[in-house]
């Protein structure tokens, strides 16, 4: 299973495991990781699972697609790799990705 590192804006690393063909916002609800509120549920109709991907996986990760990016506009604290993480699909190659949640969500 894929390990996914949570880093909280406080700096505490949660890893976690992941299922391939999951997403990374349903590894971080089913692991109780703190600062992912997922309050839509996965749908992409909120912006409270933001999290920011380590420089060295966002060409991994990819880009947002264009209704993710119209959802990260309700974020607080938008960066160049900003991401929903409700739609990032978990497969083996993101093994080690390291997200980080911003101090507070959209």
């Amino acid at each position: 299973m894929p390990k996914i590192t949570f880093v909280d804006h406080a700096g505490t690393a949660r890893t976690v495991e992941g299922v391939a063909g999951s997403t990374v916002m349903e590894a971080a609800i089913r692991n109780n990781v703190p600062g992912v509120d997922a309050e839509c549920g996965g749908a992409c109709a909120c912006a409270t699972c933001h999290v920011y991907v380590d420089g060295e996986w966002a060409a991994i990760v990819g880009p947002a697609q264009d209704m993710e990016q119209d959802m990260l506009d309700f974020a607080s604290d938008v960066r160049a790799t900003s991401r929903l993480c409700c739609q990032i699909r978990i497969t083996p190659e993101l093994d080690g990705l390291t997200v980080t949640t911003p101090a507070r969500q959209g």
